[in-house]
């Protein structure tokens, strides 16, 4: 590991991980008495360096909770935008990684959620589908329905944030909360449009997520 001071004014600690047989490169950061994980899932062309994602991460940090920020793909990978669809592998990957940071003595009874963008939200869900440990998801921007009939079988209880002026993400999340048999709610942020670029949607974005986080992570 190595640490470095971050821009989110928190020690962060720059982690190397294998997963899938890919060396991932993320930013962990873990707040004085933290009891809860938020693993990010980042989205088509889109890592770790995030502007939008890091804005909601510091956010759950100053709430206590810790997060890992980290690339799904290698860089050589993302110059194939075919791999940004290729859900089966990035869930597979988030799913080592989630068993990597249960090994982690830093992490010990840290309680895991997942927070998904765009793409990365598809990967998320279809990783928690088959975990019973991570209570709760977070989806942001998101592409549920790419993660097929796996959202079925997640049993997280799942928040879908989409901007109002997003129309055809607003449908595909409508038909993906149709299908899903686990607690999940749908929340339509008026104004905002894919990017939640408008002035305080991604502070909207951030409070709906810290309060699904802190009522669905025992001890958070």
């Amino acid at each position: 590991m190595h640490s470095r001071t971050s821009d989110r004014s928190l020690n962060s600690v720059e982690v190397r991980v294998e997963a899938a047989g890919a060396r991932l490169i993320g930013d962990l950061t873990v707040p004085e008495r933290s009891s809860g994980l938020v693993l990010f899932a980042h989205g088509s062309g889109s890592g770790r360096h995030s502007p939008r994602n890091r804005l909601v991460a510091n956010r759950l940090n100053v709430s206590g909770l810790a997060t890992l920020l980290f690339d799904l793909l290698t860089p050589d990978e993302e110059m194939d935008r075919s791999n940004v669809f290729d859900i089966a592998m990035l869930g597979s990957r988030l799913h080592e990684v989630t068993d990597w940071a249960q090994r982690q003595p830093a992490l010990a009874g840290h309680e895991v959620g997942y927070f998904g963008a765009s793409t990365g939200a598809g990967a998320a869900l279809w990783a928690a589908a088959s975990r019973s440990d991570v209570f709760a998801v977070v989806s942001r921007g998101g592409r549920p329905d790419l993660a097929g009939e796996r959202l079925r079988e997640v049993t997280s209880p799942s928040l879908l944030i989409v901007g109002g002026s997003d129309p055809v993400v607003v449908g595909l999340n409508r038909e993906a909360i149709s299908r899903m048999r686990c607690e999940s709610r749908l929340v339509i942020i008026p104004g905002a449009t894919h990017l939640f670029e408008e002035p305080g949607a991604l502070d909207e974005v951030s409070r709906h997520a810290g309060e699904w986080f802190a009522d669905h992570l025992p001890g958070s």
